[in-house]
């Protein structure tokens, strides 16, 4: 089999090149697609040498798959040339999420949304990913009314970029004795002038509501993307959403707290026999011994991992939990990995 990874030298792309050798693709033909500036690098894949050829000599070869992580702009660019040459694409940008032919899957919820005519299937945005998979049995039972998230979201979800920022902001910070709140703008200054930072704000020993950018209404694009995309992978359209994103400084490992009222009373044991029976997520909810999900525990797992439930004592019908997992794997590169295998299997 012939699959193309576009986007292959990026933060996204490296992982799922890792996650299909891990998951039984490492006899196949891979075929590592990026930008121009990428072209004729090589990447290590199963013990070999791959290199990196352009998204135009990919879609020459006619691959089987094709998985994009390269950004919106290229997968509007050149997914339908993909599909044009019949090949199936699993796109992990926001481009075709919310477009009405194309399914948005999240493999243990709706991969029976992908019909066989399907050439472009869309991969769900991180934070959302992990919600919905953690919440879906709990839907199904007592159906959804509401959801409260407030995310906790590690700066690897932004790329490259964002790391190197953390990593420069915290050797800046060693490197010198005087206080934080003096040295703050020299600090931005010379690390503006040294490469352009990926957020605006410092992010060492910091945190800011900001993911994605502002629109009209206040709300972020990170924000949005939780309402629309949970709506459509849950197929309920009236379930209320309201987000608020923040950006911490972790590397690795989505956090979200989520109040979830329904429309029908439940029993909480009921609940966590749910949320343990759930495929791909891992129930951990000990607080008597300290044990409750963090990033450090998802880091390079592909589960979600759920902790803190708890009946909301305000409200009818409400309940609270945390979930955690991988931003990089379940989030993205395994989750479309995943999508591929049952792709596979359908065929």
């Amino acid at each position: 089999m012939k699959i193309a990874v576009v986007g292959a030298t990026g933060l996204v792309g490296g992982v799922m090149l890792q996650v299909l050798q891990e998951r039984g693709f490492a006899n196949h033909e891979i075929l590592a697609a990026a930008s121009a500036k990428s072209v004729g690098k090589q990447i290590d894949f199963a013990g070999r040498k791959l290199t990196v050829i352009s998204v135009e000599d990919a879609i020459a070869q006619h691959p089987q798959y094709a998985i994009f992580s390269a950004g919106a702009s290229t997968s509007r660019q050149y997914a339908p040339m993909f599909a044009e040459v019949g090949c199936t694409v699993i796109d992990n940008s926001s481009c075709w999420r919310m477009c009405d032919d194309i399914p948005l899957v999240v493999p243990e919820i709706n991969i029976n949304a992908v019909q066989p005519h399907n050439r472009i299937i869309a991969n769900p945005n991180c934070s959302t990913i992990q919600m919905v998979l953690a919440v879906s049995r709990l839907h199904w039972k007592y159906r959804i009314k509401r959801l409260v998230i407030s995310t906790y979201q590690s700066i690897t979800g932004t790329g490259i970029k964002a790391v190197r920022q953390l990593q420069s902001e915290e050797s800046y910070f060693a490197q010198h004795t005087v206080a934080s709140s003096q040295l703050r703008p020299t600090m931005q200054q010379d690390l503006a002038e040294a490469y352009q930072p990926a957020y605006p704000n410092q992010i060492f020993r910091n945190l800011f509501p900001h993911g994605g950018d502002f629109r009209p209404d206040g709300y972020t694009t990170e924000e949005q993307k939780l309402v629309d995309e949970t709506r459509k992978i849950l197929a309920d359209p009236d379930i209320q959403v309201t987000a608020t994103v923040v950006r911490v400084p972790v590397v690795g490992g989505h956090s979200e707290a989520v109040n979830i009222e329904f429309h029908n009373d439940f029993d909480i044991n009921e609940v966590n026999q749910l949320l343990a029976n759930t495929p791909g997520v891992v129930l951990c909810d000990t607080p008597d011994t300290n044990l409750y999900p963090t990033p450090v525990m998802s880091h390079n797992r592909d589960e979600v991992f759920v902790g803190r439930v708890r009946r909301d004592l305000s409200q009818p019908r409400s309940l609270n939990l945390w979930c955690v997992a991988d931003n990089l794997r379940k989030g993205a590169a395994t989750n479309a990995v995943q999508i591929l295998q049952q792709l596979i299997q359908l065929n």
